[in-house]
């Protein structure tokens, strides 16, 4: 059985790349293919060292640092890559990789973080975020994400099972596409965490800084509550707007590598999360220090923090909500770190790796015994 592994773009490793890294290390024999591949060497060791078939957009100017403005011609370039000679397609997808051409004979599935975000329910906030909401800019990035909804939809016709990293996720394709999909939710390694029954004064939040995160929305309430501590970690084109909202309660180290980002999860009293994710890797990592968290009630946060119990929410995203989270956090919770690691193991990397595997064994041996039969 030839398998094809596809995702939609290698420039980073998150959360989406971890996905891929346990894919591949289930099938470690398989090829992979992605629109682009700019890896470091550092991050290509996490999928086995492998390189990707690419499309022409590899070899476009600037294609590393601003790929995402060449989202007009993804659709494209990943109908034009050839997994023709393969049984089994897997496309790892938040964006184009489901659209790759498959035939009747070709059993595709599809491990879907989402369908395409700022094509869909989130068209109007990406539209203004991107500064693409008000002139001539705005009716032609309309029309582009026309269009692409039309392609979106009418690609998902070629997949033949869905498996959605969340429920949330799961309702989001059936509104979309219109089809049924399971739920597996993504690997976490909850092993690289130690519980850590002690904590200290101070709260964390830690993320890439871009706008739907919210980090400024979070520096901001604690901007406004000055006797309570909060150390951010992470860097992003919104690292300066971050930075200018704090206060000196609010210490910013930027960029920091894992050791320093897990010691300090560890011994945070809380983890703050503002953004609302389709499913959410980092607040599960905090569980799996014993660190409760205060997290934004919507999207995956639901599915993966238990309010009362491994966490509280707070309803809307702003400084209020988040204030008002806070204060109720530091009065009335009592939270038992041995039951919030408890939690998060139930999102463990053995998990994932057993829960999809038995799934693409099962629906191959089912797909290829009715290939047989006809």
């Amino acid at each position: 059985m030839k398998v094809a592994i596809i995702h939609d773009w290698l420039v980073t490793f998150a959360g989406a790349e971890r996905v891929l890294a346990e894919i591949i290390n289930i099938w470690p024999e398989a090829d992979l293919f992605s629109v682009i591949d700019f890896l470091t060497p550092k991050d290509r060791l996490k999928i086995n060292g492998k390189f990707a078939t690419t499309t022409l957009i590899q070899k476009l100017p600037k294609a590393k640092k601003r790929y995402q403005s060449y989202l007009p011609l993804m659709p494209f370039a990943i109908e034009q890559l050839d997994v023709s000679n393969y049984d089994v397609i897997i496309s790892s997808s938040h964006a184009i990789a489901k659209g790759v051409l498959t035939g009747p004979d070709q059993l595709h599935i599809c491990y879907c973080h989402s369908p395409i975000r700022y094509a869909w329910d989130m068209q109007n906030q990406y539209l203004k975020e991107a500064s693409l909401d008000k002139g001539i800019k705005n009716w032609i990035a309309r029309k582009l994400l026309f269009n692409i909804r039309n392609w979106d939809h009418r690609t998902s016709n070629s997949v033949d099972y869905f498996v959605s990293n969340s429920d949330y996720i799961g309702r989001r394709i059936k509104k979309v596409y219109r089809r049924e999909s399971d739920t597996i939710y993504p690997n976490v390694s909850v092993s690289d965490f130690s519980l850590t029954k002690e904590k200290e004064d101070f709260y964390l939040t830690a993320s890439r800084m871009v706008p739907y995160k919210k980090m400024d929305l979070i520096v901001r309430a604690f901007a406004e509550m000055p006797d309570l501590k909060l150390i951010v970690i992470g860097e992003g084109p919104q690292f300066e707007k971050v930075k200018l909202a704090a206060t000196s309660n609010v210490t910013i180290l930027g960029y920091q590598e894992f050791d320093v980002l897990r010691d300090h999860m560890q011994r945070a009293k809380a983890f703050v999360f503002a953004a609302e994710e389709d499913f959410g890797i980092i607040p599960v990592e905090a569980q799996a220090c014993g660190t409760p968290v205060i997290a934004f009630g919507k999207g995956g946060a639901l599915e993966t923090v238990i309010d009362g119990k491994t966490g509280i929410f707070f309803g809307e995203q702003n400084e209020q909500s988040i204030k008002e989270a806070v204060r109720r956090f530091e009065s009335d919770f009592e939270f038992n770190p041995v039951a919030i690691r408890q939690h998060a193991e139930r999102f463990s990397t053995e998990r994932f790796r057993a829960e999809f595997k038995a799934f693409v064994d099962n629906k191959c041996a089912d797909f290829f015994e009715f290939r047989k039969s006809k």
